[in-house]
């Protein structure tokens, strides 16, 4: 496999990290429709751990089936495939080398009580991850919650054995919690914040929600007015994570949240573009279509991305 000087130059970027590290991102970026472009879409689907079976596959029952979604993923040449260990383990032989995958190494669910706090299990491990032929591990945490030291010093650790056995990590940096609103969980100084702590905790692909406007600290409010920093539009707002990550020298990939319109969607995607973005991450908007239509969808969103549309 040939990398471009697109994912070379991404590739150098991480200048503390492993071959076996940027072997795997090259991997990544190099899959697909988008391969060698330094855009990226990739399939998640944890969906099942965190909302359960009938609200995630139920749209489209064919979901139910993990085989299903490495094929989704393979014949609409998605970068990567991302999903828990029980999953990627029900494909994982039949569709060996055909597909990068991401093993979602901690997960939550909906069954827990409100008082419980925001935190994930570990359900997987590195030696799952390689056993497995993964590119990657995944690890959420929860900045604003009282429990996001806990998921910092877990992430930390487990990120560096995948580094030193040549694993990559994503972080899905997901602000909700004790110290923020709602509202907060989308604004756009708690976005910025949430890349920016994944990128210090190391991740080298970084998944973090699109953002609006509304800005949550007060001290941070200050200094966007004052040095007037543009949050007017979803362009400039992706631009701005884009910098919170280290000016742009790591990957961010951004959620497609909850299932919407087609346009909506191709909207999302072209604010990545033009705000220097990484690419999506897009599951429920992905499988809970027919497989005609999330197949059409996707396409699209590869044309997006390549500035065809």
């Amino acid at each position: 496999m040939k990398t471009t000087r697109t994912v070379q130059k991404i590739l150098a970027n991480y200048e503390g990290e492993t071959p076996g590290v940027k072997a795997n991102l090259a991997r990544m970026l190099m899959n697909g429709k988008l391969g060698g472009t330094g855009k990226m879409i990739i399939l998640p689907v944890d969906q099942g751990f965190e909302h359960g079976p009938a609200r995630s596959f139920a749209p489209n029952a064919a979901g139910y089936d993990p085989h299903y979604h490495y094929q989704l993923a393979i014949d609409a040449g998605m970068n990567a495939y991302a999903a828990p260990l029980g999953m990627i383990e029900a494909g994982a032989d039949t569709f060996a080398g055909q597909i990068p995958t991401i093993l979602k190494a901690n997960s939550a669910n909906s069954l827990m009580s409100d008082t419980a706090g925001k935190n994930q299990a570990v359900t997987a491990s590195v030696d799952d991850a390689l056993r497995l032929g993964c590119s990657a591990i995944g690890f959420t945490i929860y900045p604003g919650s009282d429990m996001a030291l806990d998921m910092f010093e877990e992430i930390v650790e487990m990120r560096k054995e995948a580094a030193a056995k040549g694993v990559a990590t994503v972080i899905w940096s997901y602000p909700r919690g004790e110290a923020i609103s709602k509202d907060g969980e989308t604004a756009i100084d708690i976005a910025a914040y949430a890349a920016q702590i994944a990128a210090l905790l190391g991740a080298h692909i970084i998944k973090i929600k699109l953002s609006t406007d509304h800005l949550e600290l007060g001290e941070a409010k200050k200094v966007y007015e004052a040095q007037n920093i543009d949050i007017a539009t979803q362009a400039a707002r992706v631009r701005h994570c884009m910098e919170s990550s280290f000016g742009g020298r790591r990957i961010v990939v951004f959620s497609g949240g909850a299932k919407k319109g087609t346009d909506s969607v191709y909207d999302d995607a072209r604010a990545i573009r033009d705000g220097g973005g990484n690419g999506s991450i897009i599951g429920r908007n992905s499988f809970q279509r027919s497989r005609e239509d999330a197949l059409d969808m996707l396409g699209k969103l590869v044309d997006i991305y390549r500035g065809r549309a």
